[in-house]
């Protein structure tokens, strides 16, 4: 099975011949993100074991956890399950790093401004980085396990690469597609039985808050100048990617490599959406699911997407939006 696929992108680069600081708040970013960087290789202590006989991360956050499934596994199994939902979790975030690594070196090419294309350089560094420390976690940790990359991720990043439009690609990378894997991490950080993943987490979190700032400081001007037509097909695309990031993310590989029927699967795919319509998902995904979508309602208002024709997808999707935002 092939490991990598292709994609076919076409924009135009600008080369700006102007190097004074003009915009001084994106240049405070590319400052700060100087200052913040740290090393893989020296900054994260890989001497920590990996006890794989105990969950790497929070059993709550399995979906069959306090079912009668959960209950028929010995211990070792829920080891096991364990190992292999952590293992396809982080191979998510790691192709979404990747795939940020590959969209920030198209921005640095489409971007105006050398404050921008400063900033946009940096964060290439920092996906890379970001790539580089969860592949060797998986590998070094967790027995090279990986899962493959999620069709709904690779729609996205594939759609993303594919676009010309540098105010598209930082919609849904930086707000869309960051903000996602921003609350994943603060969660994975504070909830991880691992102390080796809590570290590496609590790491990468301190450059995700710089990426985010990018788009909150360049994208406003641009978004109020667009005309309705071109608006629009912002909005439907924001909406798409949010689709594409909320849905379809299961672990339907982890069950089965655990011995789980077909029909067994299905039967947990409906549980996890009955447990998400009704409430009743733990308090570790009640907490990750409100703190992205309230940091999801705020940027998306800020930037001037959050418009009436936007709201009743956000609410489709499960997202609330309260009536004095927008």
């Amino acid at each position: 099975m092939s490991t990598d696929h292709t994609v076919t992108a076409r924009y135009d680069t600008v080369f700006h011949h102007n190097y004074a600081v003009e915009q001084p708040e994106l240049r405070r970013l590319y400052e700060q993100a100087k200052r913040d960087q740290w090393n893989v290789s020296r900054d994260i202590e890989w001497s920590r074991s990996v006890d794989l006989d105990a969950p790497v991360v929070a059993d709550e956050l399995i979906d069959i956890y306090g079912t009668p499934y959960w209950d028929r596994l010995g211990p070792r199994e829920r080891a096991e399950l364990n190992r292999r939902f952590a293992a396809w979790r982080l191979s998510v975030l790691l192709y979404g790093e990747h795939g940020a690594m590959l969209v920030c070196s198209q921005l640095v090419e489409t971007v105006s401004g050398t404050d921008a294309k400063f900033f946009q350089a940096t964060q290439v560094v920092d996906e890379a980085r970001h790539t580089e420390v969860i592949d060797r976690y998986l590998r070094d940790k967790l027995g090279g396990l990986t899962y493959p990359m999620p069709q709904n991720e690779r729609d996205l990043f594939d759609t993303i690469l594919g676009d010309s439009r540098w105010y598209v690609k930082t919609i849904a990378l930086q707000l869309v597609a960051e903000t996602f894997a921003v609350a994943l991490f603060r969660m994975l950080a504070e909830t991880s039985k691992d102390e080796l993943l809590r570290e590496i987490c609590r790491n990468i979190l301190r450059d995700e808050s710089r990426h985010m700032g990018f788009g909150m400081l360049s994208l406003p001007a641009t978004i109020a100048q667009l005309g309705d037509a071109e608006r629009r097909e912002v909005e439907e695309f924001t909406c798409w990617s949010l689709s594409k990031v909320l849905t379809g993310l299961f672990p339907t590989e982890v069950y089965r490599d655990m011995g789980f029927s077909p029909t067994e699967i299905g039967e947990i795919q409906h549980l996890r959406r009955a447990r998400a319509v009704d409430g009743e998902s733990s308090f570790f995904r009640q907490t990750f699911k409100k703190d992205l979508h309230g940091t999801l309602v705020q940027n998306l208002a800020r930037i001037g997407v959050l418009t009436e024709r936007v709201r009743p997808k956000l609410e489709s999707l499960g997202i609330r939006v309260p009536a004095h935002i927008g």
